[in-house]
């Protein structure tokens, strides 16, 4: 397991922040006694519109006063809430990332793309398998 994600409620669900768990798919979590009472006390589902989930590294953005709830994910399921999560230009070179743990070539193009759209080193590291000193050399230092 990980840090804890946070699941939230937001007042405007046509905020775009963090992600609805439904778009996720399967949580373990979602089936826990704490998060069914946690929903139960606040009148919500896990289809709400109004609840979203955010991964550990972007907990600070739960807007002040919002309901939340720490909830353990998987690796697995943090990939999914952070891929889904990710801006666009982003999602696409984290696709990207994934497919390369199959491929040789290009490696060094595509890590330079990688970080050129703002994926964080340590997220390529964790998508690629790529030791770290592979991606500071890409990104030239």
């Amino acid at each position: 397991m990980t840090d804890d994600a946070y699941l939230f409620l937001l007042d405007d669900p046509s905020v775009p922040l963090g992600v609805a768990p439904a778009e996720v798919g399967e949580l373990a979590c979602m089936d826990t006694p704490a998060v069914r009472a946690w929903l139960d006390a606040q009148g919500s589902t896990p289809t709400s519109p109004h609840l979203r989930l955010l991964p550990p590294e972007e907990n600070a953005a739960v807007p002040d006063g919002a309901e939340r709830l720490p909830v353990p994910l998987s690796d697995e399921e943090l990939s999914r809430v952070r891929h889904l999560s990710a801006p666009g230009a982003h999602a696409d070179v984290e696709k990207e990332l994934l497919a390369y743990r199959d491929l040789a070539d290009g490696r060094d193009d595509l890590i330079g793309r990688a970080l050129a759209a703002g994926v964080p080193p340590h997220r390529i590291v964790e998508l690629t398998g790529v030791d770290p000193a592979t991606v500071t050399a890409a990104a030239g230092g």
